[in-house]
């Protein structure tokens, strides 16, 4: 199987360290395999999307010396593929409008015993309430428990009816949600390896299911783990992660350390292709 990877930030602020972390771990994967390394902009969550972000987020990666195989793939401009998408499901009677709120979600699962907090119980599944229209839609999940391996995290498995229940496709606001613009890039770019943050490990049970109802093939996962602050918290442009700062190679160096890689004296002097070069000839993911 060829090698196709790929990174995908969203344009909400600039790069920060948590995000290099994961850009280099996925670039230093693909190229250590022979590989392409793709950048897809996940500019689909428009209210959150910050003007010059993602001209910012472009800018660091060259300079950091990561640069990308081919044109850049903009969730923006992709709303016909992800219609399309829903359209097959609707065909195949899998796709259901909702009126749920999410208070009413949280509210039908409260004081149930064993209750999953935020599970969707289905309440629209055969038809809406009287009086009530579609504020979102949602594709039915059948139960049953599946399961995936990841590189790094090994076994990992799920019942998706179970922990999450039918999940939203298109959301209330009417943009197309996160698991299915996803979903359908990764098969529309031939994604064959996607290496991002472990943060993400429990969505990618959602987006196998997705996958498997649209036919896509599956690429081969590794979730590497995210950074944190010194709360603990997960470091992101939400909790206003440092931006980084003109020292590439010192911030290179960081990534790698992090990593579990542990580049020689001397090399925080060397330049972002060199200290590159250096991570992709000394690649072991089992390192990190």
């Amino acid at each position: 199987m060829s090698y196709r990877g790929r990174f995908a930030p969203s344009p909400t602020g600039p790069l920060h360290l948590g995000s290099l972390v994961t850009a280099v771990a996925s670039w230093i994967d693909a190229r250590a395999a022979g590989g392409e390394w793709l950048v897809r902009m996940e500019d689909i969550d428009t209210p959150r999307v910050r003007p010059g972000a993602a001209d910012s987020i472009l800018a660091t990666l060259e300079r950091f010396g990561l640069h990308w195989d081919g044109p850049i793939l903009w969730q923006s401009q992709r709303g016909e593929a992800y219609s399309e998408a829903l359209q097959r499901l609707t065909s195949a009677g899998l796709l259901y409008p909702c009126s749920c709120t999410r208070k009413e979600i949280v509210d039908s699962v409260t004081g149930e015993a064993g209750a999953v907090p935020g599970r969707y119980l289905g309440t629209c599944a055969s038809g809406l309430m009287p009086g009530r229209q579609a504020r979102s839609w949602r594709v039915r999940v059948e139960p049953g428990v599946s399961c995936f391996q990841d590189r790094m995290q090994g076994r990992q498995c799920q019942d998706v009816a179970a922990t999450v229940g039918d999940f939203i496709l298109r959301r209330a606001d009417g943009l197309f949600a996160y698991q299915l613009a996803v979903t359908v890039d990764d098969a529309a770019q031939g994604i064959t390896h996607v290496v991002r943050g472990d943060d993400l490990l429990e969505a990618t049970h959602r987006q196998i299911r997705l996958r498997r109802l649209l036919g896509f093939p599956e690429p081969r996962y590794l979730h590497v783990p995210v950074v944190k602050d010194s709360t603990g918290a997960k470091l992101s442009k939400h909790n206003h992660a440092e931006a980084l700062s003109a020292r590439a190679s010192a911030h290179l160096m960081a990534a790698l350390e992090f990593l579990g890689h542990h580049p020689p004296a001397g090399l925080e002097q060397a330049t972002p292709d060199e200290m590159l070069r250096w991570g992709v000839e000394h690649w072991r993911f089992k390192a990190v």
